[in-house]
């Protein structure tokens, strides 16, 4: 008896253009019924190694790349019953929506404009007590002990601008620019006057231009960041590097500027590209091994978009297009053509 294979469900995910749900693969299917390949989802076990070991090949690796670490919420406000689903702020739904929260990391080289998605943690803290910063420490660890993945910065969201992870970065002998919440306290003065927000610091021209010398609150006595008042589209953010030496309110903009590109990488995997998002199934080893699948589906994509030059969702919707080509010169619909 022929049994569904992790090729079979990928493959699956690749060629469905909307519905991702597991009768959907098995009604058309002459081998696979509903059943069969739900206990091989169930069965299966795909971890985020399983990613590495499709995508190391593919890395171009850079003295000067970027590990950008962020996080996405799977969106599932109408399946309370899924396993791995929690409340979650989710910056897409602008709220609090149930849904399962993955911190994913990708590698951009920037000499190259290019980046690939290295690694990822589904948040459930309730199954290995692991929080997201703690996600992010595991990932770092891993990628430089191990997998001795070659970069220089860290990029990140205000939520992981942590001591313990900043301070891990800076002993790991790297570069991080974080922005800040606005009320995060820090002292400009010496400690000759009180700690305030981050949003109330006084700046002159120059400090507007080249940044200012700050301590954060609660770091150790003789720690200094270097923090920059970024102004864009009327928006402000306050970036911390540990680089002393940058001086350019312009340059920290520019590779701040590079975290857009997992922001890329969530619409991509999220918008009807890999089934990310739709999978119906409640347990949690399936969701686990379906999640898997849809980024691998993605590593494929972004490999072909690669070699091509063309998009993602060119790439995908190629195989619509090729479907479409075919039947044009070979119509399935052979009665319309008779005479009438």
């Amino acid at each position: 008896m022929v049994r569904p294979t992790r090729l079979d469900y990928c493959q699956y995910l690749l060629s469905t253009p909307i519905n991702y749900t597991l009768t959907h693969f098995a009604d058309p299917s002459e081998s696979f019924s509903h059943d069969q390949i739900n206990r091989y989802l169930s069965g299966d076990r795909l971890t985020p190694r399983l990613l590495w070991e499709h995508i190391k090949n593919d890395l171009v690796a850079d003295a000067d790349g970027y590990l950008i670490f962020d996080d996405t919420v799977i969106d599932k406000r109408y399946a309370k019953s899924i396993a791995l689903a929690k409340r979650h702020d989710s910056g897409n739904a602008g709220g609090i929506i149930n849904g399962i929260a993955i911190v994913t990391c990708i590698y951009v080289n920037p000499k190259l404009d290019r980046y690939w998605l290295i690694d990822y943690r589904i948040y459930d803290k309730q199954g290995d007590g692991k929080s997201k910063l703690d996600h992010v420490r595991d990932m770092l660890s891993v990628l430089v002990s191990s997998r001795e993945v070659v970069f220089s910065t860290v990029l990140m969201d205000a939520w992981y601008a942590s001591k313990p992870l900043l301070l891990y970065i800076e002993n790991l002998q790297k570069t991080y620019y974080v922005p800040l919440k606005c009320n995060r306290l820090v002292d400009d003065s010496n400690a000759e006057k009180p700690y305030q927000r981050i949003d109330t610091l006084h700046w002159t021209d120059a400090e507007q231009r080249s940044g200012k010398l700050v301590k954060l609150h609660k770091f150790p006595r003789d720690h200094k960041v270097k923090v920059f008042r970024v102004v864009s589209s009327g928006r402000t953010d306050y970036v911390i590097t540990n680089d002393l030496s940058q001086c350019d309110v312009s340059a920290t903009q520019q590779v701040c500027r590079w975290r857009w590109k997992v922001e890329q990488l969530h619409r991509e995997v999220s918008k009807q590209v890999t089934g990310l998002e739709n999978c119906q199934c409640r347990l949690a080893r399936i969701v686990r091994n379906h999640i898997a699948s849809a980024f691998l589906v993605w590593v494929h994509l972004m490999r072909k978009a690669y070699e091509t030059g063309q998009t993602l969702y060119q790439i995908k919707h190629g195989l619509i297009s090729e479907y479409l080509c075919q039947q044009l010169k070979s119509p399935m619909i052979k009665s319309l053509m008779r005479k009438s």
